[in-house]
């Protein structure tokens, strides 16, 4: 087993003790609403709510590319001397 493998195993067993003890059931205030829920719902609707936004910030935007200016400079648009030296010659 690789040492990857055994931390993963690791903290999902420290996870679900933590999880199992936290079973007793607690009163939560929503806004004007009492609820009595479990801890280990709460934990659980906190962790997935948590990663679920940590998903959401972390998301990759996309980036716009813009081609006429990466053309534009790969052939330099602003020079109007576009002629190389063998077509200076041949002209002369």
């Amino acid at each position: 087993m690789s040492i990857k493998t055994i931390v993963i195993v690791a903290i999902a067993v420290l996870l679900t003790i933590v999880l199992m003890q936290n079973t007793d059931e607690v009163y939560f205030k929503f806004l004007f609403a009492t609820f009595r829920v479990s801890k280990l719902m709460m934990m659980l609707v906190v962790a997935v709510t948590g990663f679920i936004l940590g998903l959401i910030v972390a998301w990759p935007k996309k980036q716009k590319f813009d081609i006429e200016g990466y053309h534009d400079a790969m052939h330099k648009k602003d020079d109007t001397d576009t002629l190389s030296d063998e077509d200076r010659e041949y002209i002369s």
